[in-house]
């Protein structure tokens, strides 16, 4: 697993001859061409780091950071960026990681190289293997994605974002002391940890094909944090075996956490109309009841027709028609990746969705000037037919997908008369909400929005300082 054999197929050097004035022009002409602005009446933060997509898991991994530098160089070739406040996201600290990651289990990833990992003993208490292997900088790649979404939720609860986009994060499987299904940091929890420093209650949406159990065992005692995650589930064949429809909290009705945990167990083969139609009968009563005042909405592509690791048939319009409902509901809101195993409809999803949020309409045609356009042959389309080449079956009855409806509206009405929602903290083993931080933010918010504004000078790029 040496740094020549792994990071080096990653580094590409810019296509062709082209000067930067040259693109840079042919991007202005994208943007008059499709009427790009910014959005009347809110803000779209968007959170990258390129240093992030230099990382690479090893030649036979399915995950590839490198379908984060398909999707921006889609959303530059289309001018996208110009709708938006880009921050040069910084690394997280290991202080912020550690508000939910155990300290012992931090010093692990910080240490380990995949040339002294033969030093650490019994490192499958950390779930270290093949899924989660070790590769040159993991702690670095972890730190990047993990600060952009800490500095994402930031800007929301500052209110310099409406919308914040980190497309590098939302790695929903990592717990408190292990990796799991390629996440070794939770971003997600620890934003959702900056939210509640804010919003009373925040609901946690995941449309990715996995089953998003991380962030649902790190709020399982607490009625701030809703999760509701559609995922295929099979408990025998089909990782991570969780999430069934019954799993609704902790069982004892009096933990604030009860039937706060939400999870719509799906079968192969979905399709684009059931799967809208599910999304919006379920999500609409959920806001309805919760009223969340924050939400994240993890937008995994591996739910796409045609994912490598996926068994869905879904389309990118569909995907896209799920950001589009939240996005409406008007509620501040955390964009976040997740998984998507085969890096071109990862990208072009991703790009999609990010014109969604800045309410622009694009062409279907990819822009000729886009970096690695061969990447997207032979159709170069944003839109291409992925499932009409191996499609799955769709095993989704509308009888199942009725009873599916019927059981999340039951769950709810048990929130209904529970003032608690608004008053409970989180468990106090997350240390998201101690006391000395609750009055210094306290202090903070009072002389206005100095503390998120401090945190974010540290190491945060100013606009146009993400394309360098």
């Amino acid at each position: 697993m040496a740094r020549s054999s792994i990071i080096q197929d990653y580094q590409h050097p810019q296509p062709g001859s082209t000067s930067t004035l040259t693109i840079d022009h042919k991007v202005q002409h994208e943007i008059l061409k499709n009427g790009l602005t910014k959005p009347k009446g809110y803000t779209v933060s968007w959170h990258a780091n390129p240093e992030v997509e230099k990382h690479h898991f090893g030649q036979s991994h399915p995950m590839k950071p490198w379908r984060l530098t398909l999707t921006k160089q889609l959303v530059m070739a289309y001018g996208m960026h110009h709708a938006m406040d880009p921050y040069l996201a910084r690394a997280a600290t290991n202080e912020e990681m550690a508000e939910f990651h155990l300290d012992d289990y931090l010093e692990f990833i910080q240490r380990v190289t995949p040339n002294n990992m033969t030093q650490f003993e019994n490192m499958n208490r950390w779930n270290i293997g093949d899924d989660c292997p070790i590769f040159d900088g993991l702690y670095d790649y972890c730190s990047l994605y993990a600060g952009a979404s800490i500095d994402a939720a930031r800007k929301l609860c500052n209110n310099q974002s409406q919308i914040a986009i980190n497309w590098s994060g939302g790695l929903h499987h990592a717990k408190k002391s292990e990796a799991s299904g390629f996440c070794y940091v939770n971003d997600i929890v620890l934003a959702i940890l900056q939210l509640l420093r804010y919003h009373p209650r925040v609901l946690y949406i995941d449309i990715d094909v996995h089953h998003g159990d991380g962030v649902e065992q790190a709020f399982w005692s607490s009625d701030r944090v809703m999760t509701l995650s559609f995922h295929k589930y099979d408990k025998d064949n089909f990782f991570p075996g969780t999430g069934p429809l019954s799993t609704t909290g902790p069982e004892n009705p009096l933990n604030p956490g009860a039937h706060h945990s939400l999870n719509v167990p799906l079968n192969d083969g979905i399709v684009d109309e059931d799967y809208i139609s599910l999304f919006q009968a379920i999500v609409a009563p959920c806001v309805s009841s919760y009223n969340p005042t924050a939400i994240v909405l993890q937008c995994g592509a591996d739910s796409l027709g045609s994912d490598r690791l996926g068994c869905f048939n879904l389309n990118i319009r569909a995907h896209g028609h799920c950001v589009e409902f939240v996005k409406r509901l008007n509620i501040p809101l955390l964009i976040l990746g997740g998984g998507g195993y085969t890096p071109r409809n990862v990208a072009r999803l991703w790009a999609y969705e990010t014109s969604i949020c800045i309410g622009a309409s694009l062409p279907e045609a990819l822009p000729q000037h886009t970096p690695f356009l061969e990447a997207f042959e032979p159709d170069y389309s944003l839109f291409p037919p992925i499932t009409d080449h191996g499609r799955f079956e769709n095993k989704n009855s509308p009888a199942y997908l009725r009873s599916l409806v019927e059981g999340i509206k039951e769950q709810l009405r048990y929130l209904k008369g529970a003032p608690s929602v608004q008053m409970q903290h989180i468990p106090p083993d997350l240390m998201g909400m101690r006391e000395e931080v609750e009055e210094r933010i306290k202090e903070e918010r009072e002389e206005g929005d100095g503390y998120f504004r401090r945190e974010g000078e540290r190491g945060e790029g100013g606009r146009g300082e993400l394309f360098v």
